[in-house]
């Protein structure tokens, strides 16, 4: 059923002449105010009928920011029907009291458009729930689709929309992921922890506009076709629990309210409060990152006198659904959302979350007992969550939520990708590829970040080597052993294979960055043989919100019997999982009490992931850049293996000493 945005506008028709048509008949036979008939004739006005000119049921809760202001504007519309003499004084009055009578503004439908964890995934990510997905061309194509269906809409990002970026965006410091959700039309992005991996000022920049101090690659807008100098985010960046430790103010503001027809809604943005230990310290020294709950139900008395009475959460911390079949469940929910959660004021109606990389929709128990929806929708733009939030206009607050996600389906020609952002990708993708088309060497197999039940992939196995036989030369380093963060593997070396079977294995620049995607340089210490115990035992330390196994170089090996089983972490964090005389290099159990000289990344070196022990290193020598090594480890060994998976066992229970 058509509809005017504004009952006004039909003044133009009050010249033209008025009649009955059959059609207007057929259709409905009499005028209704919602769902409520006043029993006059439908009747055609200048070539509308009546009940066109009337908001019906079908868009109740979409126009009207309350009860009155309908009734008001059906006044006003039949006052200039009985002028025109459309209609007589008694059916003005019929139709005006069926719309007393109606409920037509009673509740005001606001369509959100959420994602979270979308990583400059400028192109689609592949297959997903068997379906080509993604791209943020199609992307923004489902997000106008939903915005679509009702006049008051907001498009939000529950973090990570930047860090960790596939060269095309990380190459020009994902300027084009904030251009393009600037062209999509992203209202809010609560920071997340990748938000921080280029450090505070960057992020700033973000916000903010203007080109990067000291790479040439910032600012290729005349090249791409937007704005120079680049004009950072028309959108807003949320940080309600990331404060300034001189002041105390937030890094951005806190949250942001929407006015919708005189219903405001407020926005909470905020990352995990776990941020400091999984990016680089240095960059975040003079910030503060608060608890998430304690944060939010803070701020309710400030919202609420501002008349807020509708409140949604963007929060880049998340939980995990273990039946993970579906997009839509959560049957199993655990993980770290439903403390924060458990602990909101009763007041927060709706949570998107995000960081884990999960598709959940849930239902989950707040403070006061009272079950709240809670959303995600995965990672890298495979799919987006619509959201009905329907407000009660006399109370100002939810009335309902319904939540949906929705694949991004490059497949369904119903929904054709926004041609503006086709082009912007298709712009930068050309202007990277001398570097992403070059060619590091080849793989014999696929080379993966699967671990086994110890916690030892075969990619980490390669990246480690390619770091140790970087820096084992004495001038480089003199190292004898390098570990690696698996949160740094970002990819997996893939094996593509022709309809014929066949495959040449090559990998690009571009594969290996996608691999490693942090620009992280390498740092050589000396550890004592007991620090190195203490290393190893804080991969399932109390400051862990998971285990986080560090990947080792050749020649050393060592035996836990920690369960990596993701569900059984919980009882294990912070217990002493390490072998006692397990630990070797080259075959010789090291001696707790010599020296031993380790290479890792310069996120680990500063306490990345909480690995605290890194800090106690000795002697430090700088590095090459991890992709720079792991080029020369290509090179020097092509073609590559998968790595064995043999240097970390795991044991059911670890042997008497």
């Amino acid at each position: 059923m058509k509809h005017l945005a504004h009952p006004l506008a039909v003044g133009v028709l009050l010249s033209l002449s008025v009649h009955v048509q059959a059609a207007c008949l057929d259709t409905r036979p009499s005028v209704f105010a919602g769902a409520v008939d006043s029993t006059v004739p439908n009747k055609d006005v200048g070539g509308v009928c009546m009940n066109d000119l009337i908001v019906d049921a079908a868009a109740e809760g979409a126009n009207w920011g309350n009860h009155g202001a309908f009734v008001s504007a059906v006044s006003r519309l039949t006052q200039g029907w009985l002028k025109a003499e459309a209609i007589d004084s008694t059916e003005r009055s019929r139709i005006v009291r069926a719309a007393a009578r109606s409920d037509v503004g009673a509740t005001l439908l606001v369509k959100i458009a959420a994602i979270n964890d979308f990583h400059g995934q400028l192109f689609s990510p592949g297959n997903f729930a068997g379906k080509p997905v993604g791209g943020i061309d199609a992307l923004a194509a489902y997000v106008n689709a939903i915005r679509a269906k009702s006049p008051n809409s907001v498009a939000v990002s529950a973090g990570d929309l930047i860090g960790a970026t596939p060269l095309v965006s990380a190459l020009f410091h994902d300027e084009p992921t904030i251009e393009g959700m600037n062209i999509l039309g992203l209202d809010f992005n609560a920071v997340g922890n990748h938000e921080f991996d280029e450090g505070r000022d960057e992020l700033l920049r973000m916000q903010n506009g203007g080109c990067h101090p000291t790479d040439p690659n910032s600012c290729q807008g005349d090249a791409v076709g937007t704005p120079v100098p680049f004009e950072g985010a028309r959108f807003k960046f949320l940080a309600a629990n990331v404060t300034e430790k001189a002041d105390g103010k937030t890094l951005f503001p806190a949250y942001a309210i929407k006015n919708f027809q005189g219903n405001k809604v407020a926005f909470v943005g905020m990352t995990l409060e776990a941020t400091p230990s999984i990016v680089t310290p240095s960059g975040i020294a003079t910030l503060a990152f608060h608890d998430e709950a304690d944060t939010v139900n803070a701020l309710i008395p400030e919202l609420k006198a501002q008349g807020v009475e509708s409140i949604v959460v963007l929060v880049h911390e998340g939980g995990r659904d273990t039946t993970g079949s579906v997009i839509d469940d959560c049957s199993n929910a655990s993980g770290a959302i439903l403390d924060i959660v458990q602990r909101l004021d009763d007041e927060v109606d709706l949570v998107v979350s995000g960081h884990t990389h999960q598709a959940y929709l849930c239902s989950l128990p707040n403070s006061a007992g009272r079950n709240i929806p809670v959303t995600s929708t995965h990672a890298q733009g495979r799919a987006v969550t619509e959201i009905d939030l329907v407000i009660d206009t006399r109370t100002r607050d939810v009335a309902g939520v319904v939540v949906d996600n929705v694949l991004v389906d490059r497949s369904n020609a119903a929904v054709a990708p926004v041609a503006a952002l086709t082009a912007l990708a298709n712009n930068y993708e050309a202007l990277a590829a001398p570097l992403a088309n070059k060619p590091l060497g080849r793989i014999t197999a696929a080379i993966t970040r699967g671990s086994n039940a110890a916690g030892e992939s075969a990619l980490g196995d390669v990246i480690a080597d390619a770091q140790l036989e970087a820096t084992a030369a004495p001038e480089l380093g003199g190292a004898a052993i390098a570990v690696m963060n698996p949160g740094g593997i970002r990819g997996d070396f893939t094996y593509p294979t022709s309809a014929a079977g066949e495959g040449d294995g090559v990998v690009t620049y571009g594969e290996a960055f996608s691999v490693q995607p942090f620009g992280n340089s390498l740092v050589t210490k000396t550890f004592t043989g007991q620090q190195i115990y203490d290393l190893l035992e804080q991969q399932w330390g109390a400051l862990q919100p998971f285990a986080r196994i560090l990947q080792v170089s050749d020649g050393f090996s060592y035996q836990h019997s920690f369960d990596t089983t993701p569900a059984n972490f919980a009882a294990q964090k912070g217990g002493q999982y390490v072998c006692d005389g397990s630990v070797k290099l080259n075959g010789v159990a090291i001696d707790k009490l010599a020296s031993y000289r380790v290479t890792m990344n310069s996120f680990l070196a500063s306490g990345g992931d909480n690995f605290t022990v890194f800090n106690q290193g000795t002697e430090q020598l700088g590095g090459a850049l991890d992709l720079d090594a792991m080029q020369q480890y290509f090179a020097a060994h092509d073609p590559l293996a998968p790595g064995a998976q043999d240097r970390i066992a795991r044991l059911a229970t670890c042997p008497a000493p």
